[in-house]
């Protein structure tokens, strides 16, 4: 059974994207473990304002096979493939994390991102602070603490989910 760390963003109705996104993350990969929710500004052009959370699970599936979902489930959700890097997003899903793996195919694991985005570092931090970068040997806490919290205008929203999910902090 391998843990993995899901982001979760969006910016095109971003309340019900959201919300659509987790009851299906729910259903394929039973309870998940929630980060607050986030908002941020759009980070790499100018746009709408983003939602963003980190979600953690428990599965039996490959790293291809969790990646495979991702993206049917950004597609249920009318994500388009093929679009700018920076521009609007109805959904998108990306693995963080996959137990302590490190490679480049069939994605970027640990993701890059994960240092380089408040977005993904705080919540992340937040439900994973004792957990240890595979790479850069320290914990989701510490790089948090060192990261430049002004660099990015990020803050977080209370935010209700239809579903039962649970919520832990540990930061």
């Amino acid at each position: 059974m391998a843990r993995i760390y899901i982001s979760l963003g969006t910016n095109i109705d971003p309340v019900a994207h959201m919300q659509a996104g987790l009851i299906d993350l729910q259903q394929q990969f039973g309870q998940l473990q929630l980060s607050s929710m986030f908002e941020s500004e759009a980070v790499g052009f100018q746009g709408t304002n983003f939602l963003n959370m980190v979600a953690a699970a428990d599965t039996e599936m490959s790293i291809t096979e969790v990646v495979a979902t991702f993206k049917r489930i950004e597609k249920e959700n009318g994500r388009i493939r093929g679009e700018k890097k920076f521009s609007p997003r109805s959904l998108d899903i990306d693995l963080l994390l996959y137990d302590d793996v490190i490679c480049h195919e069939p994605v970027e694991l640990p993701r890059g991102e994960v240092l380089y985005n408040a977005f993904v570092l705080w919540p992340l931090a937040e439900i994973a602070a004792q957990l240890m970068h595979p790479i850069e040997k320290k914990t989701y806490q510490t790089i948090w603490g060192d990261y430049d919290q002004s660099s990015q205008n990020i803050w977080p929203i209370d935010f209700e989910f239809p579903a039962v999910l649970t919520r832990k902090s540990t930061c």
